[in-house]
């Protein structure tokens, strides 16, 4: 949910946007950056998709690489003198070498082959293949950027995993499920009412989201994202909204007013034994599990306006946690725990900050917008995605933690696009 839709308690659900196409725009300059020479796969020029410039992208977008200019042609067999990359001008000097070929065999798929050496020690580190339908080549290279991110960083790479948002064009609404870079998915849902709210089940299978095509009253369903199969979990009298899913896959946090009020309440992953958690006075809504299940965070305006509170997933007393100013909405809480990031109101622009748990007093603005929404932290806690106003036009757009590289994923055909989500790693 965004602010927009903090009054979906009394009803107010607003909708959200449409997309077909990202353009991904790097800016900014991190701090310490590894610059890596990227050079072209052969035969990929006979292909629709340039591995390389994919892989490259994926890289950049991470802040934790700088793409040395090459454009030369490598392939995997080669054995480049890798002193050669040491001895160049600074910035042109790398640190790691890829390069690799794309085969056509006779079944119609491609061979996807690659190497990756480290410049400095003089060694190869990886040699290695993957194999990939025409329509699967742009995955392919995000596994690959995957396996480069990880042997040269130690932590897993994220650009393999996929994002949900929702888009809108004239009165049709869609949910979209594409590669983390924007581009190359599917639509998993498409309707005439609202969709908005959209939740990764744990094991990435199914998306959770509140839409109005439930006789134009919101309701909260669950779909696998594979089969297109559509549960309903929610469709009680008054609101049901703001679904999130526990660690363990086995129950959601919702918001509904079918007592009176807006309040959090937990439900089966089926919709079964639907149990209240707040018993305020309040609209308490946009409840999200801590990754340990252990807590629940999320927004009530109990002491005048909506802030940011945290109580035990069993229920109970709840703490306020956020404290940058008179509005804060929209917690996401990274996968590995430490970090939280929120919307926050400040002399009327809406910033995404973050802060680390514990130390939440000194949270930061990351970015230079004024109407950002929906922050969701990538599986590996390293990016987060956002939704905000840049140039006139709705964008989706990904950010390093500290702000410095923001990559920004522009539809090339739609002008409104919001609520992402960033889903997990698949096993």
């Amino acid at each position: 949910m965004n602010r927009r839709l903090f009054a979906a308690s009394s009803g107010l659900l607003l909708a959200a946007p449409a997309l077909a196409q990202f353009r991904v725009e790097i800016s900014g300059v991190g701090a310490t950056q590894l610059p890596i020479a990227i050079a072209r796969f052969r035969d990929e020029d006979r292909t629709t998709q340039s591995v390389s410039a994919v892989i490259k992208a994926d890289l950049e977008r991470s802040g934790l690489f700088r793409a040395v200019k090459t454009d030369q042609v490598i392939d995997e067999s080669a054995k480049p003198n890798l002193g050669d990359w040491r001895g160049q001008s600074a910035d042109q000097s790398a640190d790691a070498l890829l390069a690799g070929s794309v085969t056509r065999l006779a079944d119609g798929r491609f061979d996807v082959r690659y190497k990756l050496w480290d410049v400095v020690k003089g060694k190869e580190l990886v040699f290695a293949n993957v194999t990939a339908g025409p329509a699967e080549l742009r995955l392919a290279a995000h596994r690959i950027a995957d396996v480069v991110y990880e042997k040269l960083t130690g932590e897993k790479g994220v650009f393999s995993t996929f994002i949900a948002y929702v888009t809108r064009s004239g009165k049709r609404y869609a949910l979209r499920v594409d590669h983390a870079d924007g581009a190359g998915g599917e639509v998993a849902l498409q309707s005439s009412e609202a969709i908005i709210s959209p939740s990764w089940s744990p094991d990435g299978q199914e998306l959770a989201y509140v839409t109005f095509q439930d006789e134009r009253k919101a309701a909260v369903f669950a779909q696998n994202i594979v089969t297109g199969a559509r549960r309903k979990l929610a469709s009680f009298p008054g609101s049901n909204s703001a679904p999130s899913w526990s660690p363990d896959g086995k129950s959601l946090v919702v918001t509904l007013s079918r007592d009176g009020g807006s309040q959090l309440y937990i439900i089966g992953r089926n919709g079964e034994s639907p149990r209240r958690l707040t018993n305020s006075q309040a609209i308490d809504t946009e409840g999200t599990f801590t990754p340990d299940g252990k807590q629940i965070y999320f927004v009530s305006d109990r002491s005048g306006g909506p802030q940011i509170y945290r109580m035990s997933a069993g229920g109970g007393a709840a703490e306020r946690v956020s404290f940058t100013g008179s509005y804060n909405i929209s917690p996401a809480i990274s996968p590995d725990g430490r970090y939280l990031a929120y919307i926050s109101r400040q002399n009327g622009a809406f910033k995404l900050y973050v802060g680390e748990i514990g130390k939440l007093g000194n949270a930061q603005a990351i970015t230079d917008t004024s109407d950002d929404e929906s922050p969701s932290f990538a599986p590996n806690s390293k990016l987060i995605i956002y939704a905000t106003r840049a140039n006139g036009r709705d964008t989706l757009m990904t950010t390093t933690l500290d702000g410095k590289i923001k990559g920004a994923l522009d539809a090339n055909r739609f002008p409104d696009v919001r609520e992402p989500a960033w889903g997990p790693f698949v096993r």
